[in-house]
């Protein structure tokens, strides 16, 4: 019987087998009838040595060619977003300051203003007061309480009164309109010598003479809000 088997020392056992791929670097096992295996402990490709270094890169921040910690990279971050906020806080704080005294001013030139035009009325009531025929009368005496609550209200509010007669004239709170002749009564620089001397030896008298004119009639009454001069007395003075 005519087999095709032949023993490994023969002609075909003896050929070459088929060499291994280039680059493998690991030896084959041997497979069946004499075939190459698969190869067993190959070394290392480029792949896995790329993904250590993306693994190992993954750890931490790369920043100009330096790998930082994540923990000091958050808090870098972190302090970043504080200042911006502490900044805009800041903002918002001068802000909220500023529309507030810009409210609180507008509301005082409203006031101002409505209580500039209330300053005719005022004096309409008081000059109708005054002027009346009898004094004593319903009218004049209602025209009277009329002036005197709406002073009170305003002064509530703020109000006061510049009436200076017999006081030094202050071009500040005042607005001389005419001179009167000289009046030694007046206590002013025109007459008060005579009163001061008449005050006895020490000579000191709060009718001591002036510097300068001194208000003899107050034409019109001035009037201040809340310590600022709205509008000054009209008044005549001495000299």
């Amino acid at each position: 019987m005519t087999g095709s088997y032949q023993p490994p020392d023969g002609k075909r056992a003896s050929e070459p087998g088929p060499e291994p791929a280039p680059g493998s670097g690991g030896a084959s096992r041997p497979g069946p009838f004499g075939a190459p295996g698969p190869q067993v402990g190959a070394s290392f490709g480029d792949d896995e040595i790329t993904n250590g270094e993306d693994a190992g890169a993954d750890e931490g921040e790369i920043v100009e060619g330096e790998i930082i910690d994540p923990l000091v990279a958050m808090t870098i971050e972190r302090d970043e977003y504080l200042d911006s906020l502490r900044r805009l806080q800041a903002e918002f704080d001068n802000y909220r300051k500023r529309v507030a005294k810009q409210q609180s001013e507008q509301a005082q030139r409203a006031a101002v203003s409505l209580v500039d035009n209330l300053l005719p009325v005022l004096d309409a009531l008081e000059l109708a007061a005054t002027h009346s025929p009898d004094p004593e009368s319903a009218d004049a005496k209602a025209l009277a309480a009329a002036s005197s609550l709406l002073t009170s209200v305003l002064a509530k509010e703020g109000l006061e009164r510049i009436d200076p007669v017999g006081q030094p004239f202050d071009p500040n709170d005042h607005e001389a309109v005419g001179h009167l002749p000289a009046d030694p009564s007046a206590g002013g620089a025109n007459g008060a010598a005579t009163a001061a001397g008449e005050d006895g030896a020490d000579g000191e008298d709060e009718s001591a003479p002036h510097d300068g004119p001194v208000v003899g009639q107050v034409m019109r009454p001035g009037y201040r809000w809340k310590g600022t001069v709205i509008r000054p007395a009209m008044v005549m003075v001495y000299g």
